[in-house]
This record gives structure tokens, C-alpha cells and sequence, in this order.
């Protein structure tokens, strides 16, 4: 059996540190808002290279609690990729705005920037470029389409933890979620709030708890999502390695490359230029997906989709008015797409043995 990832062997290097840890808060009783919560915010600011990092239960919430900081007009638009987990939609929705769906493109699956144009109109008041797979989406012409229509900008980081991009706006506003399947992953539900602006960050915290910054004392109307202290222990133990775990996402890109890119049937994934991929997901492309998918799991590969229903076309957002055929290049890949197992401890071996079950599995089709 070939695990799609393997959080065991990512705890082994952790456990001792996070079990210390663990026994400091207990022993302390800092079960909310302890001093490690403090200590990972300002930790992973610094590794995401800006000023403020607010912690928050998950990541939909940290999505949520961005735009709510915002202020934007209730019921306004908010363009985002029809290619995208659910969750940037349910964001949407939740901080009472109006979801806009806009195609990706064809070679990396990204927001496309030209049907964001599209979509944007009168009473669109925000953008959510989605940071898919392990790369970033093409932020220099998300910008600019902000820029001309007047739109905040609001990032789905929630896979590109150590992600970059040349010559990109430094970050002003981004959502996280460290999931435990993440490239930082926690040991449950765990978000962050990113941004460089002191104002934000601070409405933001607001948001996370009741509204209150100080006890009992109510400024505007929140809810409780703050970062757990357990889970604050595991994301420091963790960002300790993120670096060297990406490094090894991408010595397992490469491989994974020269063993596949001889097989007949198989469309690999593709870095657009000026980013530096973390490969939260190594996501292929290919004819009959659904049949390959059952070949590699009843051989042991451990390969899922991401993600088999587009956005508009999920029955919680029939409301939308989208059918099928309008976001021809996301539906088309929702049937090729196929994430292969990938994370920092995956062997050349596991992975000559991915390539050689997909290429027998495509010479049955």
C-alpha cells in the first residue's frame, strides 16, 4: 500500500517536541489563547514574510474572517475559480457576499485572469485568487484587474505554505488552513489570517473572539475561532521543518516527472513561470480518469481527486444559475485530473511503483 500522504512518518519527527510541548500546556493549563498560539503567529508571519499572522479554528473560517474584516457592502460580488475546494464559495457566502465564478486555465488550473475580467462587474467587490496545488495563482494580473475594478483582494493560501512567486505585491490580505493532509499540516482544525495591515489584523482578531478585545467588553459583533493552544504546539513543531519538507515535495516532483513523462496518456502538471512550486499536490491529467482511479487503488496507490465537481455545479450553489458548459476548461479537467500520492517522505521506490502501476493501468484501457 502506497499512502496518498503519510502523517505517521511526519509525526515521528515531531512527536518528542509536540509531547513536551503538550505537557507544558497541561501542565500550565493554557488551554486558550496560551502562549504558544502567541509565539506561532509571530513564527509564521515571519516564515510567510509578512507583519501579522492571526490565528483561527480553520481555515474556511480564516477565509471568512478576512473578508468579514473588509467591510465590503452585504450581498456584493466576490469573483473566485469555479476550480476550487468548496470552501472559498462557502466563505463567501457565510461572510454575506455573493459568490462570482470565473474559469482556470487550461495549462496550470489556476484562476484565469481573463474570465475574471469577465466576471467582474458593477457590484463585485473582491477577488479570491486560489493558490492551487502548490502554486501561486498569476497575482501581477490579479492586481491589476483589482486595481482597475476597484476590488480587495483576498488570497485562498491554504495550499502554498512556502510558496513564491518573482516579482510578485508583497501580501496584503491571505487566508490559511493547516489541515492535517496540508503542507503544515495540525493534528485537527487550524487556520490563520496573513496581512500586512496592522487595521486588518487587528479586526481581524477581533472577529476570533466575540468581538472583544478585552474581557466582556464587546466592540462589534464576532464568534469564537481562535487557534488552538494543542494545535499551536504541533504548527511550531512542525514549521520548524517546513522548509526542508517543501524541498523534499520537490525532489519528489522531479522524480516524479522523469518516471511519468514517458507514459503514453499521462498530461503532467506544469509550473507557471516566476513561481516556486511546494506541491501540495501532484496532480496529473488523464483519459479516463475514473477507471484509472480504480486500477491504481485496487493495485494499492492511493490516488484521489481534486476536486471531481466544480464549484458551479455542486447542488449548494445551484442558486448561482450556472449549468454545465459555462466554465468549459475547469469542467474538462474536473474528468482528467488525478492527484497522485506526494508528501515529504515518499520514497523513489513508492514512487517507481506509482509509475509502474499507472502506466500497466493505462495500457488496459
Amino acid at each position: 500500500m502506497i499512502p496518498f500522504v503519510d502523517l505517521k512518518a511526519a509525526h515521528a519527527e515531531v512527536a518528542e517536541e509536540v509531547l513536551q510541548g503538550f505537557d507544558r500546556v497541561l501542565q500550565n493549563t493554557a488551554f486558550v489563547q496560551g502562549p504558544d498560539v502567541a509565539a506561532f503567529e509571530e513564527e509564521f508571519a515571519a516564515f510567510s514574510g509578512v507583519p501579522h499572522c492571526v490565528g483561527a479554528g480553520n481555515g474556511t473560517d480564516a477565509i471568512e474572517l478576512a473578508l468579514r474584516a473588509l467591510d465590503l457592502p452585504p450581498g456584493s460580488g466576490a469573483v473566485l475559480p469555479a476550480n476550487t475546494f468548496v470552501a472559498t464559495a462557502e466563505a463567501v457566502v457565510r461572510a454575506g457576499l455573493r459568490p462570482v465564478l470565473a474559469d482556470c486555465d487550461d495549462d496550470h488550473l489556476l484562476l484565469d485572469p481573463e474570465s475574471a475580467a469577465t466576471a467582474a462587474g458593477p457590484g463585485t467587490a473582491a477577488i479570491l485568487p486560489v493558490h492551487l496545488y502548490g502554486q501561486q495563482a498569476p497575482m501581477a494580473a490579479v492586481h491589476r484587474l483589482a486595481e482597475r475594478h476597484g476590488l480587495a483582494v483576498v488570497e485562498d493560501a491554504a495550499q502554498s505554505q512556502g510558496s513564491g512567486q518573482e516579482g510578485r505585491p508583497p501580501v496584503g490580505l491571505a487566508a490559511t488552513s493547516f489541515y492535517p493532509g496540508k503542507n503544515l499540516g495540525a493534528y485537527g482544525e487550524a487556520g490563520a489570517v496573513l496581512t500586512s495591515s496592522p487595521g486588518l489584523a487587528r479586526a481581524v482578531r477581533l472577529l476570533t473572539s466575540h468581538g472583544s478585545e478585552v474581557k466582556y467588553q464587546h466592540e462589534t459583533l464576532g464568534f469564537n475561532s481562535r487557534l488552538d493552544t494543542l494545535q499551536a504546539v504541533v504548527l511550531r513543531a512542525k514549521l520548524k521543518r517546513l522548509a526542508r519538507w517543501n524541498e523534499l515535495r520537490r525532489a519528489a516532483a522531479n522524480r516524479y516527472e522523469a518516471l511519468l513523462s514517458d507514459i503514453d496518456g499521462v498530461r503532467l502538471p506544469r509550473t507557471a513561470p516566476g513561481n516556486v512550486h511546494v506541491w501540495h499536490l501532484y496532480v496529473i491529467r488523464v483519459p479516463e480518469r475514473d477507471k484509472v482511479l480504480a486500477g491504481l487503488q485496487e493495485a494499492g496507490v492511493q490516488a484521489q481527486i481534486h476536486y471531481p465537481v466544480p464549484v458551479h455545479l455542486q447542488p449548494a450553489f445551484r442558486h448561482l444559475g450556472h449549468g454545465p458548459g459555462d466554465f468549459p476548461v475547469t469542467e474538462r479537467a474536473a474528468g482528467e485530473i488525478l492527484s497522485l500520492p506526494m508528501h515529504p517522505h515518499l520514497t523513489p521506490t513508492q514512487q517507481e511503483q506509482v509509475a509502474e502501476t499507472l502506466d500497466k493501468v493505462l495500457r488496459q484501457l
